[in-house]
C-alpha cells in the first residue's frame, strides 16, 4: 500500500477539493491517502506557512482558490519545490471566461451564500433528523421521498445525502413482526423507494455492527435466515406498495441517491427543490 499525503486548501469550505481529491484517489485502490484540510484561506503569510508545511511533508496539494494571485502563488511554489498540484477551479473558471466573455467576481464562498436554497437545505436535514427511523409517522405524508428497508440498509445515511440536495426525506424500519403505520398507505408510491440487500453481504454488516458495541458477532440480528425472512417480508411490501426497488449491496450512498433522484417525479413532491 502506498503511503501520499494530500493538502486541501481553499479559501472557502474546500468541500470541492476534498471531493474531487477523493474521487481521484478511489481509482487507485494500492493508496492510502491521508488528508489535511486548510479552509478559508485568503491571505498570503497563512498560505505560504501552508505551502511551507506540504514541502516538508511532500504533500500533493489539490486547491480552490479563486483568487488568481493565491492561486499561482500555489503553483509557483509547488512547481518550483517539485510537488505535485491540482487547481481545481481556476481552469473551470477560465472556460466560463472563454464561453461568455464576463469576468468573475473573484469573491471566495459565493456558492455558500446564505440564500433560499441553503435555508432549504437545512430545514431539509432537520427533517431527515426529525422523522429518521420512523419516530414519527406523521413523518410519511409530509416527505418528499419516503424511503423503507429493512435494519441496516442504509436508510439513514442515504436519507441525509438527500437532505443535503434539499429533498425532505423520512425513513421507515422493517420488519416482519412491526406493525407498518396507516400513514404509509397514504404516500403516492411514486414517492416511496424500498431498498434491499444480498443476504450474505447484509450478515457481514450486522456483524460488524455487533462488533462494534461489544457484542458476539453471531445473533439473531444476523442470522442468515431471518435475515432472509425480512428481506423476503420486504420484497412482498415493496411489490404490494408498488415503489421502486433498489439493491444497494454494491452500491454506494453516492450512487443509490443518484437512482432515486433519477426516478422520482419532481411534480408530486411536496417541497420542489429550489433553483
Amino acid at each position: 500500500m502506498q503511503q501520499v499525503t494530500i493538502f486541501v486548501i481553499s479559501d472557502s469550505s474546500g468541500e470541492t477539493a476534498l471531493t474531487v481529491a477523493q474521487t481521484a484517489v478511489s481509482q487507485y485502490p494500492a493508496i492510502q491517502a491521508s488528508y489535511q484540510r486548510f479552509p478559508f484561506i485568503q491571505t498570503d503569510s497563512i498560505l505560504d506557512g501552508i505551502l511551507n508545511l506540504a514541502k516538508k511533508q511532500r504533500a500533493m496539494i489539490f486547491h480552490t482558490l479563486v483568487s488568481p494571485k493565491l492561486s499561482q502563488r500555489v503553483r509557483e511554489f509547488a512547481d518550483k519545490n517539485l510537488l505535485h498540484h491540482f487547481d481545481c477551479i481556476q481552469p473551470a473558471m477560465a472556460v466560463m471566461h472563454q464561453a461568455t466573455g464576463l469576468e468573475p467576481e473573484g469573491v471566495p464562498g459565493l456558492v455558500h451564500n446564505l440564500n433560499d436554497t441553503y435555508f432549504d437545505r437545512i430545514a431539509a436535514m432537520e427533517f431527515a433528523v426529525t422523522y429518521d427511523d420512523g419516530k414519527d409517522p406523521a413523518g410519511l405524508l409530509k416527505a418528499d421521498i419516503v424511503i423503507l428497508g429493512v435494519s441496516r440498509t442504509s436508510k439513514t445515511p442515504l436519507s441525509l445525502f438527500l437532505a443535503n440536495r434539499n429533498l425532505r426525506v423520512a425513513n421507515l424500519p422493517l420488519s416482519p413482526k412491526t406493525q407498518l403505520p396507516d400513514e404509509l398507505w397514504q404516500v403516492d408510491p411514486k414517492r416511496i423507494f424500498g431498498l434491499t440487500n444480498k443476504p450474505d453481504i447484509l450478515r457481514k454488516i450486522r456483524q460488524e455492527r455487533m462488533i462494534s458495541y461489544g457484542l458476539p458477532a453471531d445473533s439473531a440480528y444476523s442470522d442468515t435466515k431471518k435475515i432472509t425472512e425480512e428481506l423476503d417480508y420486504a420484497q412482498k411490501l415493496y411489490k404490494k406498495i408498488g415503489c421502486l426497488v433498489i439493491d444497494v449491496s454494491n452500491k454506494s450512498i453516492e450512487e443509490t441517491a443518484t437512482l432515486i433522484m433519477e426516478s422520482v417525479d419532481y411534480d408530486l413532491i411536496p417541497h420542489p427543490l429550489a433553483d
